[in-house]
């Protein structure tokens, strides 16, 4: 209770702040809105339903794309750590992607899909692919020796060894990669919603982009806060799970 005390009274604290600087002027409004507005603006988009389907429509794209970027991260991880010729290949290609900001994927999806949603999948996946195909290959690299040798003397092999040794012992590694493809897969995604107009869902990305145009910045940082609240929400209700029980089973629980 006083930990929920303490983190709800700095909140509290802040949001004050924030106010009292926009009502004494050391901000304008018109570059940062105080926290009524927003507030305000959260409650007219809700009413109206617009925020609730920006929403979804953000969601289900990511969604997708996160899906398939998982999917094709994992084995393609896999394949780099099994096979020198793929560690000198696809790892490289894939350590030079990952460093690629995810709005530099764009350009080309506008000119390979057009205004589509194929586009906004593509970017996703892209967003996604590397980061877990990086960490898969670095948790397999990072099994120790003495679990492999010890799986083989009790007749392990090869499938087995994989599904049931490999694997298994890889999964800090291969959850913190999807963790991190989670996270990039929404910057790519807010990045093509805000850069790409299409007519079949307007989205988070998109409340944002008109926000900026239209200077209304209550509608702007109201939906940053709600990004932001999503990612949150993600991390507490997928993530941080999946994080507790692998502390657990390797006992490395604090």
């Amino acid at each position: 209770m006083k930990r929920i005390a303490a983190v709800g009274g700095f909140f509290v604290v802040l949001i004050l702040v924030w106010e009292a600087l926009v009502r004494f002027g050391v901000w304008s409004p018109v570059l940062v809105p105080s926290p009524l507005s927003v507030v305000q603006y959260l409650v007219r988009a809700i009413a109206d339903g617009s925020l609730g389907q920006a929403v979804l429509v953000t969601m289900r794209r990511l969604l997708l794309g996160y899906v398939v970027g998982v999917a094709a991260g994992l084995p393609l991880g896999l394949l780099n750590a099994r096979f020198k010729f793929f560690q000198d290949t696809l790892g490289l290609i894939a350590l030079g992607l990952q460093t690629l900001p995810s709005i530099c994927w764009v350009p080309l999806a506008l000119l390979w899909f057009g205004q589509t949603e194929a586009a906004m999948l593509f970017v996703v996946i892209m967003g996604t692919l590397w980061s877990v195909l990086i960490a898969t290959d670095t948790g397999v690299r990072h099994v120790p020796p003495i679990y492999i040798r010890a799986a083989r003397t009790m007749g392990s092999r090869r499938l087995h060894t994989w599904t049931r040794v490999i694997l298994p012992a890889s999964l800090p590694f291969v959850v913190s990669g999807m963790k991190q493809g989670w996270a990039f897969a929404w910057r790519s995604l807010m990045a093509a919603e805000v850069y790409v107009t299409i007519l079949t869902g307007f989205g988070l990305g998109h409340l944002l982009h008109y926000g900026r145009e239209l200077h209304a910045m209550d509608q702007v940082v109201a939906v940053m806060l709600v990004i932001i609240a999503i990612g949150l929400l993600a991390d507490k209700a997928l993530f941080s799970p999946w994080e507790r029980f692998l502390h657990q089973r390797w006992g490395t629980a604090k």
